[in-house]
């Protein structure tokens, strides 16, 4: 089980329709989280803001998708920063995570209209995975908390994410939150001009 299944798992089975998330802020949240698996499994540390990888790749990772976060590292000197790889990584990371959930069996047909984050109605199969998520979302595991807060998954701050957690962790969850702060803004800077340029046209 990996923070970015269980980000995954919150954002489609916990969440409600007034919680939703678009898929862009999500799969920011994801890049980040896939960093602090890789942390845990120390497959990198970070260097202020700078993703250093280790000599040798852990063979122990948990899923498919760290282990191809594994190999996404980039190597070379002076290594990405946080904020790079979140916007390399990130590019159509919920999908690719949704994807690696469904061919696990992990995704189940969904009637109901209030989940978010839906091309198809799906919803999370019931596993283990999925409970080991719900227990850590409903106790407020601070790092999935403080992903889910950059996600806008939740308002709730976490209080002491340092003393918690660590650096590392306070490190990617700002640059989570600052990365999904642009992407926000960008997009409301996008609709501002479309309706401009429709209102020229309308002859407003």
């Amino acid at each position: 089980m990996t923070t970015a299944r269980d980000l995954l798992i919150v954002s489609m089975d916990v969440t409600t329709a007034d919680q939703s998330v678009q898929q862009g802020e999500l799969s920011l949240a994801l890049a980040g989280a896939e960093l602090l698996d890789l942390a845990d499994a120390f497959a990198l540390t970070l260097e202020g803001d700078r993703i250093v990888p280790a000599p040798t790749a852990p063979l122990d990772l948990a899923d498919r998708q760290s282990t191809e976060a594994a190999a996404a590292l980039s190597r070379q000197e002076p290594y990405e920063t946080v904020e790079d790889w979140l916007w390399r990584r990130g590019r159509g990371l919920y999908a690719a995570h949704l994807a690696a959930l469904e061919a696990d069996g992990g995704v189940t047909p969904q009637h109901r209209h209030w989940l978010p984050l839906r091309t198809e109605r799906k919803a999370v199969a019931d596993s283990p995975d999925r409970r080991a998520a719900v227990e850590r979302w409903t106790s407020g595991e601070p790092v999935l908390a403080a992903l889910a807060l950059a996600a806008r998954l939740r308002d709730e701050p976490v209080e002491d994410l340092a003393g918690h957690a660590g650096d590392t962790v306070v490190t990617v969850v700002t640059a989570v939150d600052d990365a999904v702060t642009e992407l926000v803004a960008v997009r409301q800077r996008r609709a501002i001009e479309n309706a401009a340029f429709d209102n020229i046209w309308r002859g407003q």
